[in-house]
């Protein structure tokens, strides 16, 4: 969560003067809110998709070669491979509502002038 903070809270410092320039044109709060989560959520669901993917076709590999993991595992447990990623999921997209909180605050008048 800590890494997804700061990489997005870098994202939105270098985005600061686009997103002055939104706001100063009308954007409201909620459109800037939801255009820097809407970008974390996309970053996050293709990340997710990918690792499940990765974890079942690892399980069904580990399965073929050891004959424990496929009795531990009982093939493919969907409890584990579905709630660990939406935890994980869930807590990155906590981690990208801080900033994105954040770029809320940002004043176009101040962002104008620095341009």
């Amino acid at each position: 969560m800590v890494g997804v903070a700061g990489v997005t809270a870098y994202a939105v410092s270098k985005r600061t003067q686009e997103i002055g320039v939104r706001m100063a044109l009308g954007a409201r709060k909620g459109n800037v809110l939801a255009l820097v989560l809407k970008e974390g959520a996309l970053l996050i669901a293709a990340g997710t998709a990918g690792g499940l993917v990765l974890a079942w076709m690892g399980i069904h590999v580990l399965s073929n070669l050891f004959f424990t993991v496929a009795s531990s595992l009982g093939g493919s447990d969907p409890l584990l491979l579905l709630g660990a990623p939406l935890l994980l999921a869930s807590l990155a997209l906590l981690g990208c509502y801080l900033p994105a909180r954040h770029s809320m605050r940002i004043d176009p008048v101040v962002t104008l002038r620095q341009e």
